[in-house]
């Protein structure tokens, strides 16, 4: 058990909040896409909502007891959640449900560069502060960095074509419609989604590092 003292509940509270924060745009985005698309199977469940509790009825284990699990033990927060959709409308109309796919990361996306800006507006206006003998961020820089970081791993761990990672049916979305409903029948036909999410992981170990080096670069260290 890792030594619980102040800092360590305020960080674990701090990567909590913007955890259920970002997971739950990606999932009321999904919702809320699938919802236009004609699909309200997430809608009806009360999903097209930024209020977390939705979510967490739907996915407790994913959106509460995972997530403070792994950050009491490995410091690290892991976790998942989920929105329902019509696997006939997803037939129907792959594209559609290509975007909807792709809202999620889209999200996290957008929350990323969201960050990213309030970072870069507060350092200018004097708002952020690091402690020039510790080097410890305060508070609000210290949120503003963990939404960044946090939302860059979501959006782009989701965008790998396995799965059942979003990225398996964004790619529909370059496919004509006689090959997408090809390409699901194979898709759902096959219990795909554990081996999906092992080789996600192995492949996103090896080549996330630089894709976090070049966003922060690109977004950050020129101002920082």
């Amino acid at each position: 058990m890792p030594n619980i003292t102040p800092e360590f509940l305020a960080y674990g509270f701090v990567w909590y909040v913007a955890f259920l924060f970002s997971t739950t745009c990606h999932e009321a985005a999904h919702a809320l896409v699938a919802k236009l698309g004609g699909d309200e199977t997430a809608a009806l469940g009360g999903q097209v909502t930024l209020n977390p509790v939705p979510h967490m009825q739907r996915e407790p284990w994913g959106m509460v007891v995972i997530p403070i699990l792994s950050f009491v033990f490995t410091r690290g927060m892991i976790g998942w959640a989920s929105a329902p959709f019509d696997p006939q409308w997803e037939r129907r109309y792959p594209r559609r449900a290509a975007v909807m796919a792709l809202a999620g990361p889209a999200a996290n996306f957008t929350l990323m560069l969201l960050a990213a800006a309030g970072l870069r507006t507060g350092r200018s206006m004097g708002w952020l502060h690091v402690d020039a003998v510790t080097g410890r961020p305060d508070l609000p820089t210290l949120a503003l960095f963990v939404f960044f970081s946090l939302n860059l791993l979501l959006g782009t761990f989701n965008l790998l074509p396995v799965p059942p990672l979003d990225g398996s049916a964004g790619i529909m979305l370059f496919m004509s419609e006689s090959r997408a409903q090809r390409y699901l029948d194979w898709l759902r036909g096959n219990s795909f989604a554990m081996v999906g999410l092992l080789v996600g992981l192995l492949v996103f170990r090896y080549f996330y590092g630089p894709v976090q080096e070049f966003a922060t670069d690109l977004l950050l260290r020129r101002h920082f």
